[in-house]
């Protein structure tokens, strides 16, 4: 039990604090962040850049502990007749060789859902990012309010 307990605070510990950036093989994943919610809000938007300097890549799917959502999915935002629609993302996220790919606000991005509690500005949200080619990636995403989102301020070490 206290092994089990000691081995996340190490992990979290070790985190750079003023990098925020993981890289497996060709991929760099860069700047993982979530926006922060309201105390009761059932679902958050994450994202991130992936940057790819190997070979065609996938990201397939995304998971995080319960004790931060119950489930993640791949989504993509489309607009039909004037409304936006989040859409799952059947078959996952290509990552094409030599490319970036920005998951962002109104584009791509993970859905973070059936939230326990709230997110707030500060939080850490561990995750595995699994690709196709690359594996798993262990990434700690940095929970934002919205303003230092949109104004790329990291704030808290980030």
């Amino acid at each position: 039990m206290v092994r089990t307990l000691i081995t996340p605070v190490l992990f979290l510990l070790a985190l750079p604090s003023t990098a925020h950036e993981y890289a497996v093989g060709g991929l760099s994943i860069i700047h993982p962040y979530v926006i922060a919610t309201a105390p009761n809000a059932p679902v958050a938007g994450a994202y991130m850049t992936i940057v790819n300097t190997g070979g065609d890549d996938v990201l397939l799917s995304a998971e995080v502990p319960d004790t931060k959502a119950g489930l993640v999915r791949l989504h993509d935002t489309s607009i039909e007749d004037g409304i936006m629609r989040m859409i799952e993302v059947e078959g996952g996220i290509p990552i094409p060789a030599g490319q970036t790919v920005t998951l962002e606000s109104g584009g791509l991005h993970l859905m973070l859902m059936q939230l326990p509690q709230g997110l707030a500005d500060g939080d850490l949200v561990p995750a595995t990012l699994t690709f196709q080619e690359a594996g798993d990636v262990q990434a700690v995403f940095l929970v934002q309010d919205r303003d230092a989102a949109v104004t790329g301020h990291h704030g808290h070490g980030g």
